[in-house]
């Protein structure tokens, strides 16, 4: 289902989402809480119909503010929340015409990669319900992948866009850090937070970028920097475009069949002039990435949801005096894999550890970043496969196991989120039925010429707008 497809018919479009979306819960478990259109599809109809998102339903991640409609963040400490205000992203997607159709699970807080790990229960993948949505935004994907709703947003902190992209076969896209503003996005991790989108086409990511970036004064991390036109400038052409394979996760990839799919891939960029070339990073450095990450992440994390104690904010368990109140509340509202975290984060946070825990961590990121910054000078954009695996079962899911066997390949996504730059995913074939997709990286804000390069992807796989619920009527 692309935004392209759509009517000006705006009570068909709801109406077919809705309908897709009776039988899509009950399949994928991908929505938290359902959206009263009415009053929206009456202020979309006084609208300009030319507007890029004119009447198209969308589905939104669980932890944007959306305005008199409950956030929880599949948190159950935030269960009872509801915001007094849109986040930018939010208002900008409602000024482009669109409908909000549902808000969508996630991992609790954004902690996670599987989409197990939220309150209202596991996200199924629509390709084999037994197995994972990927995370921490895999409702939104699910959504997407089932052609339930052509559009969905979601965020990245690890590769938590891209991962859950891989898994359900459609088009995962992280911009650049800043280009989209985080005002009104419940934080995870502040320093590596991204906003992005899930759609089933190039084309359709384009138009997303186009519609939601842009300066937001109440994001001071949110960016000046010129806004392309980036569906009207977006095409195919690749000839002297150079592109870098990055050897060190494709040798670190188990499955021949997904090797063998990105080389066919690879060779048909080459004929179409595309000039190739294989680099590897320091693999000291890359299999550090994820105890890095995971030191900054859950630091940062501790310090934006200090504020979730039952007192200040969120749900409020009963007790005799302040300390007992914020232990029961925290206790019980938040899971146990969530106070892992919080518990990890705050010894960082210690005076007497943060010279060498979070410090440290920070200036090996420099390191980290100085390094794959070398690479992309020289390149126009950096390839590889997006996962190591098709979605796993959940007892196979790895989650973050440091073990050298998926080290590497598990986790170097985590490198667009250090760095900041644009990075997309996008399917590139099946094993067994199953989805399989590529990541493409490009350097800070070269998001138009990233769009390009993975357009004519796109066109040599011929998997535009394929989704696991096949292509709908509108």
């Amino acid at each position: 289902m692309k935004i392209q497809e759509f009517t000006k018919d705006v009570e068909k479009n709801v109406q077919k989402c809705a309908t897709l979306s009776e039988d899509a819960q009950k399949k994928l478990n991908a929505i938290v809480t359902f959206i009263d259109p009415s009053e929206q599809i009456e202020a979309v109809k006084k609208m300009d119909e030319s507007l890029p998102l004119y009447g198209v339903p969308i589905a939104i991640k669980d932890n944007f503010n959306t305005k008199g409609i409950r956030t929880t963040a599949s948190s159950r400490i935030l269960d009872n929340y509801v915001p007094i205000y849109d986040a930018t992203v939010i208002k900008k997607l409602k000024d482009a015409g669109a409908i909000l159709f549902a808000k969508t699970s996630m991992d609790e807080l954004g902690m996670g990669g599987t989409n197990l790990n939220a309150y209202t229960g596991k996200v199924n993948n629509p390709y084999d319900v037994n197995r994972i949505s990927g995370g921490s935004s895999g409702g939104s994907a699910a959504l997407v992948a089932e052609g339930v709703v052509p559009v969905a947003m979601g965020t990245d902190t690890g590769d938590s866009i891209r991962k859950p992209a891989a898994y359900c076969g459609i088009v995962g896209f992280k911009p650049t850090y800043g280009r989209i503003s985080r005002y009104g996005v419940i934080p995870y991790a502040s320093s590596l937070d991204h906003v992005g989108f899930f759609t089933t086409c190039i084309k359709d990511a384009a138009r997303m970028l186009q519609v939601c970036a842009g300066r937001d004064d109440h994001d001071m991390t949110s960016s000046y920097e010129k806004i392309e036109e980036y569906e009207k400038n977006l095409n195919s052409d690749i000839r002297g475009k150079k592109i870098a394979i990055l050897d060190n996760v494709m040798n670190s990839i188990e499955d021949q069949r997904i090797v063998d799919n990105f080389n066919e891939v690879i060779e048909k960029l080459e004929k179409r002039g595309a000039i190739v070339e294989r680099v590897s990073m320091d693999e000291t450095l890359l299999q550090t990435l994820l105890p890095v990450y995971l030191i900054i992440a859950n630091a940062e994390a501790c310090a934006n949801h200090s504020n979730l104690d039952g007192v200040r904010f969120g749900m409020r368990e009963e007790g005799h005096d302040l300390e007992e109140i914020m232990i029961n509340s925290r206790t019980k509202g938040f899971s146990s894999a969530v106070r892992k975290r919080f518990v990890l984060g705050s010894y960082s946070l210690f005076v007497e550890n943060q010279e060498k825990l979070f410090r440290k961590a920070q200036k090996v990121r420099r390191v980290i970043v100085d390094e794959y910054k070398k690479i992309l000078e020289q390149y126009d954009c950096v390839i590889a496969s997006a996962a190591p695996t098709v979605a796993p079962h959940p007892e196979d899911s790895v989650g973050e196991k440091m073990s050298d066997t998926y080290l590497v390949a598990e986790n170097f996504m985590i490198l667009g989120n250090m760095s900041g730059y644009p990075s997309l995913t996008l399917p590139s074939g099946f094993v067994e039925g199953l989805p399989i997709g590529i990541n493409v990286t490009a350097k800070a804000f070269d998001e138009q010429n990233l769009l390009n390069i993975c357009k004519a992807i796109e066109e040599e796989t011929g998997l535009e707008n394929h989704t696991a619920g096949g292509n709908h009527e509108l």
